[in-house]
């Protein structure tokens, strides 16, 4: 099976090329590196997809802005969708939240119409909602500059993203499901003190302050908003704790790749 991947370089991109070439799959990364715009017109997306079976879209955009998430998720999705049923592509596989829709950040505006998009597309779709990644905590002390860490009060269940590269290799593999069942991590944790043992282990030391977001929204992020509603999905193995142990040098970050704004 040929497998295009849209935002292929990207953290959890990365994994799931691997995962694909690990399962005997081809596999073709859609990105600006490899002469890929998924915004501008889909300049290269004909030629990509040429003979491609599926289409994974894990791809990304950096912002907490709405305007500039939606516009990027629908331009991205629409473009990815046209030049996949020009092509054939028998099944398109996206990436999403849980959560989304209970909590009403700007970020997840973008992925909410992107999941419409799809929706309203031609081509057979799946998409799989995931919590937040291990790494997330890494990229919340990456939005402040030292000696502060200001992390928002947020339960979260987060999971190993290698683990979820698999999931999505699996369903592309597969039949089209619709929305598939959430994904989750192993256990529920704080994001506040997923940052401070992060800094623990790296031998840092910062400044946490701990903020609770205004209003439904901070109400929801304390609460079971980030959660999956039920525990009827598929659930992850590595606990925060041991992608810690197996992944973060002491004095330096994660090794865990670049950063993928997950919102929350």
């Amino acid at each position: 099976m040929k497998v295009a991947v849209a935002g292929g370089t990207g953290l959890v991109g990365r994994y799931v090329v691997e995962e694909l070439g690990a399962a005997g799959h081809e596999s073709v990364v859609l990105s600006r590196s490899r002469g890929v715009d998924l915004v501008a017109g889909g300049a290269g997306l004909d030629a990509a997809l040429d003979g491609v079976d599926a289409v994974v879209d894990v791809s990304n955009v950096t912002t907490t802005s709405a305007r500039k998430s939606v516009a990027f998720f629908d331009a991205a999705g629409r473009n990815l969708l046209d030049a996949g049923e020009r092509a054939g592509v028998r099944h398109h596989v996206v990436l999403s939240i849980v959560g989304i829709d209970r909590v009403g950040l700007g970020y997840y505006r973008g992925k909410l119409r992107q999941e419409d998009v799809v929706r309203g597309g031609s081509v057979p779709w799946s998409v799989l909602r995931a919590t937040q990644f291990h790494e997330f905590a890494g990229q919340t002390l990456e939005r402040v500059p030292k000696p502060f860490a200001v992390v928002p009060r947020m339960r979260t269940r987060p999971v190993a993203a290698r683990e979820v590269a698999q999931h999505l290799v699996k369903l592309a593999s597969g039949p089209a499901q619709g929305m598939a069942p959430d994904l989750a991590g192993p256990r529920v944790e704080q994001l506040v003190d997923m940052v401070r043992q992060l800094l623990l282990a790296r031998g840092e030391r910062r400044v946490v302050v701990p903020v609770r977001m205004p209003g439904a929204v901070g109400a929801a992020m304390t609460g079971d908003g980030l959660l999956p509603v039920d525990d009827s999905g598929p659930r992850g193995v590595e606990t925060f704790d041991a992608w810690l142990a197996r992944s973060v040098v002491r004095g330096g970050p994660s090794s865990g790749g670049p950063s993928s704004v997950r919102g929350g």
